[in-house]
């Protein structure tokens, strides 16, 4: 598919079917957050893959945005192998997880799934779920999986600001 036509259908879906989502499916998507760009090439990106249901149920209490998905991956990056700005000792962290984030939902996408990134959890929650040690930063939560047969963009999908509101040509 061509990257504008990915880019432009791709939307935050919040209803999921029970479809499951198969390990070399998984291994695609990851691989996509592998091969993403980083700071210095630091890496710094830890994804938990939650799937059993066990997991999922502690982790779910951490947000209600999980729509019930089958998967929740998990963005999170180690604040020990980030990279560190000079001037100011600004942390590549949370720009690190978040390209990540964007490379696994686009290569989802292009996988006929679909994604919607939670920002809206209790990372302390999130942590104590996953047993995180205090290095460990999780960034987003991603809920995972096929569209449900009637799953649909929201109203506002579509709209978009013009772009000279946007961008400055100088």
């Amino acid at each position: 598919m061509d990257f504008n036509k990915l880019a432009e259908t791709r939307y935050s879906l919040r209803k999921f079917s029970d479809r499951a989502v198969t390990k070399d499916t998984l291994n695609r998507i990851i691989h996509a957050a592998q091969v993403a760009p980083t700071a210095c090439n630091n890496q710094p990106q830890k994804i938990f893959v939650v799937q059993s249901a066990d997991a999922l149920a502690k982790l779910r209490q951490s947000t209600p945005y999980h729509f019930n998905a089958p998967v929740l991956l998990v963005v999170c990056y180690d604040r020990t192998k980030t990279w560190k700005r000079a001037c100011d000792g600004q942390c590549s962290g949370l720009v690190d997880a978040s390209i990540i984030t964007t490379h696994l939902m686009l290569q989802a996408a292009e996988l006929g799934l679909g994604t919607t990134w939670v920002g809206s959890f209790d990372p302390t929650k999130a942590a104590k779920a996953l047993d995180l040690p205090a290095n460990i930063v999780p960034v987003a939560i991603l809920p995972l999986g096929y569209p449900a047969a009637d799953a649909a963009p929201a109203a506002m999908h579509t709209s978009r600001k013009d772009l000279a509101e946007t961008v400055t040509w100088l």
